[in-house]
């Protein structure tokens, strides 16, 4: 039993210009990409990102939407629709900074292996891929330093001192990002057998994975606070799209990897975390009910296990979802298609419950990790259910109600106030100097996993045991001779070769430190390189 796989998040920034209200999003984006790839030397590379092996149209439960009736949202395989015309590509140009005909098109493979963009009127980073929690806290943490470094680049080299970025999932006005976890799990597994197991868990987990939310309804037009910041929008159960009528249970097919072995869980239903904790848990636990959903398929899964999260489906799932995020006190019951009627910290109990029987069944020996995801569940659905305050350090929602709390004793305010939603904007904002959760890591008064020295590293260099490492390295190293890039190849461009290039990583095991470390280090140039694994 492990928690470890092949794992990674996308997070969509919120980018303001307070300043200039009337700013195109899309626009501002493109600055946030294009001034980051101008602003680091080891950056240099022009590739692209390759669009070619990727169909997000291709659904898990055996069919293939028709491109024409696809909402255009759902075409990422292909830039964005161009934003508007605006003074944004001159502003590019005159200060040397690369200029993108189409803001949508600015795309860059960064040198740690992960991919920074524009996703329609977003900055997206893109993890590279990890194979455990606590290395997705540390890219995911290094996304929001990269995000960091493009804010101080607007300022000193476009003069562009105002513009903000904010790592969470509501403007206030009606409109959400993503940010979604990616996991690649054993093709073998049914889907459908997959998506009502995990359901009624990703239902509930966010008892202790919400970053919070101040205001009811995707438009706020109802004072209160919630647990979650994604739990309004969310209004079907399964389904492809990820921007409209969002699922639960995402159904898109595109693993990036060897579709004969691996299927890639897409994951639209969770929060942007700052807390290290709330990211380490939203990871490591949903990687082991995973593991536990993979043994229902070989002979040495436990049956009483898996028999105990088949009992717990939900008898309206998306209702189930509202009811959780509103419900401050976690005392709310849930019902079953059974009859039963249990809190989410109940359920969530019970699939801890399933994974530790999985575990015993299967030998009781789990790497460290794995042991420590536990234990820290544990711990959290207990001291949730005894004394919630107590988890304010590890459960963002809980973090984040102390301060408003606080803020609401002193002055006198009631939820609608609208200081409060401004509070709940500046709580993730990306600039140490404004953000109020960088206030509470300097005061200690969160808990934190990854030493800084460690974040920094990864905004650089990738993961050592993936295909990241592969990619980050080979961009680093001989970015100038790459044409394009994707999660599973690279394409090089070699100055006199009659063809471009194209390097397979269809195993997202292989690429890494251990396997082409060597191999790297020997080739001075990509022709080298290239040449050394033809032979």
């Amino acid at each position: 039993m492990s928690v470890r796989r092949v794992m990674g998040i996308e997070t969509e920034y919120g980018v303001l210009q307070p300043g200039r209200p009337g700013a195109n999003p899309m626009l501002l984006s493109s600055h946030v990409v294009a001034v980051h790839a101008t602003a680091r030397e080891s950056a240099r590379s022009r590739a692209r990102w390759d669009y070619d092996a990727e169909d997000p149209l291709h659904d898990a439960r055996g069919f293939h939407l028709q491109r024409a009736s696809a909402h255009p949202s759902m075409l990422t395989d292909a830039p964005s629709a161009p934003a508007p015309s605006g003074d944004g590509p001159q502003l590019l140009a005159r200060s040397g900074i690369e200029e993108y005909d189409d803001p949508g098109a600015a795309n860059v493979v960064l040198t740690n292996g992960a991919r920074l963009y524009v996703d329609h009127a977003h900055p997206e980073y893109s993890s590279p891929e990890v194979t455990g929690p606590l290395d997705g806290v540390r890219w995911d943490r290094a996304g929001e330093l990269v995000m960091l470094a493009s804010v101080r680049a607007l300022a000193t080299t476009l003069a562009m001192p105002d513009v903000a970025l904010y790592k969470n999932n509501v403007d206030g006005k009606g409109a959400t990002y993503g940010t979604h976890e990616n996991y690649l799990v054993e093709r073998s597994v049914p889907f459908a057998d997959l998506a009502a197991r995990l359901t009624p868990f990703l239902v509930t987990r966010q008892v202790f994975t919400g970053a919070g939310r101040v205001g009811l309804g995707q438009r706020g037009e109802l004072p209160g606070f919630q647990l979650s910041q994604r739990a309004d929008y969310i209004e079907s159960e399964i389904g492809l799209e990820t921007t409209l009528r969002r699922p639960i249970i995402n159904t898109r097919d595109e693993p990036h990897a060897d579709p004969e072995r691996w299927r890639r869980l897409h994951v639209i239903i969770g929060d942007a975390n700052l807390l290290e904790v709330a990211t380490y848990l939203k990871l490591g636990t949903t990687s082991l009910v995973l593991w536990l959903i993979e043994r229902s398929v070989t002979d040495g899964g436990d049956r009483g296990a898996l028999a105990a999260i088949d009992r717990l489906t939900l008898r309206d799932p998306v209702e189930a979802v509202h009811v959780v995020s509103r419900d401050v006190a976690l005392t709310a019951r849930l019902e079953l298609v059974d009859g039963r009627r249990l809190t989410a910290l109940e359920i969530q109990g019970e699939y801890l419950d399933a994974a530790r029987s999985a575990l015993e069944h299967s030998g009781g020996v789990g790497d460290d990790e794995t042991r420590d995801v536990l234990d820290r569940w544990a711990s959290v659905l207990q001291r949730l259910a005894d004394d919630p305050a107590s988890c304010a350090r590890e459960v963002e929602w809980l973090a984040k109600l102390r301060l408003l709390e606080g803020l609401r004793r002193r002055d006198h305010l009631a939820w609608d106030h609208p200081r409060l939603a401004a509070v709940d904007l500046q709580w993730s904002d990306v600039r140490p100097e404004r953000g109020l959760y960088h206030r509470l890591v300097e005061a200690g008064a969160v808990e934190v996993l990854v030493a800084r020295e460690l974040v920094e590293a990864a905004v650089v260099h990738p993961p050592d045991d993936t295909r990241a490492y592969f990619r980050g390295e080979a961009i680093a190293r001989y970015g100038g001779q790459i044409s394009a890039a994707s999660w599973d190849s690279v394409i090089f461009d070699i100055p006199g070769a009659p063809t471009l290039q194209r390097v397979p990583m269809r195993d997202p095991l292989r690429g890494t430190r251990e396997h082409v470390g060597a191999l790297l280090d020997r080739s001075p140039d990509a022709a080298s390189l290239l040449a050394a694994l033809e032979a």
